[in-house]
């Protein structure tokens, strides 16, 4: 079943309180609305809707935050926000409806990320998707505004992330800086130069985290499931790469 389906079949009210939950509500009634004019929905709510569905709401409104930091909503931002979330033509108008209202709210992104932050705990990898996604989208028209990179930073503080874990969270994008030698151990979330048992030990704590599966069964929805496959990948060369080099591994 959709997120959709199953915000109208009832899940929405798994999310009590917060700013999710009165933006849910809204959207229940926004459902609701539709469903009288004729469209069908699901009665069924899984009992792992919460955090699928808190994801799904949190990547949007997060979002629409992010693309008021700079001012200016860009198409190609638009485009790949829509290319990360795999929407059904038939949802593409809640998605929309969603953004819209996060977009007008008058509050900051900071209870929205902080409500979000409390449902999977400290540096959560579905968390680190989030970012991830977050990323693409501030990079897709070529220019990382100060403005957004300053809202990411504190989105990952909020989030429970270290420096450097900022630091591997954006390494191999755009925003990243220094020495490309140690781009390959940034990812890893390792030092230059670190020692074979530690990248080792890296590698396998990572690859284990983030494999696309055991995101699901903790929350990400399959919409999202290209962000968790991409950032495996990203481990997975970054540990060849170093494989490679041979560099004191």
């Amino acid at each position: 079943m959709s997120i959709w389906g199953k915000i109208l079949g009832g899940a929405a009210g798994l999310l009590t309180g917060g700013p999710i939950g009165i933006l849910l509500g809204t959207l229940a009634g926004h459902a609701v609305d539709r469903k009288r004019d004729g469209e069908e929905a699901s009665a069924d709510a899984d009992g792992d809707a919460t955090q699928s569905i808190a994801f799904t709401i949190g990547v949007i409104v997060l979002a629409a935050k992010m693309a008021k930091s700079d001012g200016t909503v860009k198409r190609v931002e638009v485009d790949t926000f829509m290319r990360l979330f795999h929407a059904e033509p038939e949802e593409l108008g809640n998605v929309g409806y969603v953004f819209d209202l996060a977009r007008r709210d008058a509050a900051g992104f900071e209870p929205y990320a902080r409500q979000i932050a409390g449902l999977f705990g400290p540096a959560h990898p579905v968390l680190e998707d989030l970012l991830e996604s977050l990323i693409l989208i501030a990079e897709a028209d070529d220019v990382m505004h100060d403005a957004e990179l300053d809202y990411l930073h504190t989105l990952a503080t909020i989030f429970g992330f270290s420096e450097a874990d900022f630091a591997r969270l954006v390494s191999g994008h755009r925003i990243t800086h220094g020495d490309s030698s140690c781009d390959p151990y940034t990812v890893l979330g390792l030092p230059c130069g670190a020692e074979e048992e530690a990248v080792r030990a890296a590698y396998r704590r990572l690859a284990r985290e983030h494999h696309p599966d055991r995101l699901i069964a903790q929350g990400l929805p399959p919409e999202f499931i290209e962000v968790a496959t991409d950032r495996m990948a990203a481990i997975n060369a970054a540990y060849d790469r170093i494989m490679k080099q041979g560099a004191r591994v």
